[in-house]
């Protein structure tokens, strides 16, 4: 008994014996062409049609949010109450988180209590000015005397203001010590605790309203003049799934001296909240579209660098499969864009083109 490798190998000798011979038969003219048809070897075609093949190139690209604001504190201290928890949906004004407010707390009161004091002082000297003026009108006191009582009145209704500012101020700034959300969203990461002392340079956490994202694109600046407003751009997966798609609103103008990149950024519908903030993705920009003939992928072979498929030719009565050399562009679902070599209604070989050889007889079948 003969290994199985041998068999097969002996089988593929065989058939590549019969193809030389049918094809030196046919270039010398002495094959029956009844008989060249009937020993055809039959194969399965494609007929070669025009598609829709989109110019296009992938980049890599960063998602931000349109809708995310990062919390950090206006005031400096220790933390001592957390409100929400992380994933949590908060709405706008709701507390977030509290820093100890005891000093300023005692500030608010120590200014109130000035104030209430300088409005004891101003209720005074708005007394001692009517008596004056009184007096200054039965001719007991002076003129100057009368403008004395006005000058204290006056700077006594200014101090009162100023106190009224600074108790103001003091209880904004009191306010700040109760963090709160600017707008409706889902609480981040909350990297604080309570205890942790914080200044206004740290990040309490985040707030992410869910909806549009927007990519950055850095596109390579020999593409540059390429680039136009309005120009498709899509988000694709790891597969070359579309995920998303938009149109680009906007080009830099310049260009990144460290990476030799131009930014490009698209607004992206984030439609079942696909795509997260800050995510790493490859975005396509297509540049055009053009119609060309494709070839799928199974019929295409490479040797040596150049792709060739074989195409089952008319000659006469019957057919003979023929290898034609291609200059391929870009994948197509499982075909080849052909760029060279193919044009539309030749007939593809799709089957058994391991056993062809240029100029051998077939029998296409669809």
């Amino acid at each position: 008994m003969l290994p199985t490798n041998i068999k097969r190998a002996s089988s593929r000798l065989v058939v590549y014996a019969a193809a030389a011979l049918l094809v030196a038969c046919n270039r010398q003219g002495n094959a029956d062409p009844k008989a060249q048809a009937a020993s055809a070897m039959p194969v399965k075609v494609q007929i070669a049609r025009n598609l829709q093949v989109s110019d296009a190139s992938e980049y890599v690209a960063t998602l931000k949010s349109r809708n995310s604001a990062v919390i950090m504190p206006q005031v400096e201290g220790w933390i001592t109450q957390i409100f929400v928890r992380s994933g949590e949906p908060v709405g706008a004004g709701s507390q977030l988180i509290e820093i100890d407010p005891a000093k300023q707390q005692a500030t608010v009161v120590s200014q109130r209590n000035a104030r209430a004091a300088q409005e004891a002082s101003l209720v005074y000297a708005r007394e001692q000015y009517k008596r004056m003026s009184g007096l200054y009108s039965a001719g007991v006191v002076s003129k100057q005397e009368l403008d004395q009582a006005k000058s204290a009145l006056d700077a006594a209704e200014a101090q009162l203001e100023a106190l009224d500012a600074q108790l103001r101020e003091q209880q904004v700034q009191l306010h700040y010590y109760t963090v709160h959300a600017p707008r409706a969203g889902i609480v981040g990461d909350v990297p604080v605790r309570v205890g942790d002392r914080v200044t206004t340079s740290s990040v309490l956490t985040t707030i992410d309203m869910p909806g549009s994202l927007e990519a950055y694109i850095y596109v390579p600046v020999e593409r540059s003049a390429q680039l136009k407003r309005g120009m498709l751009a899509q988000i694709v997966d790891a597969q070359g799934n579309v995920m998303a798609e938009s149109r680009v609103n906007f080009i830099s103008p310049r260009v990144d001296d460290t990476t030799q990149t131009v930014l490009v950024k698209s607004v992206i519908a984030n439609r079942h909240d696909r795509l997260r903030t800050s995510q790493f993705t490859r975005a396509r920009l297509i540049w055009g579209v053009h119609m060309m003939p494709v070839a799928p992928i199974l019929a295409v072979t490479r040797l040596g660098g150049q792709y060739f498929a074989f195409v089952a030719e008319p000659s006469g009565g019957g057919f003979l499969a023929r290898q034609k050399p291609l200059q391929v562009g870009q994948m197509v679902g499982n075909n080849y864009a052909v760029l060279d070599g193919i044009k539309p209604g030749d007939r593809i070989i799709v089957s058994g083109t391991q056993f062809l050889v240029d100029g051998m007889p077939v029998r296409p079948e669809s």
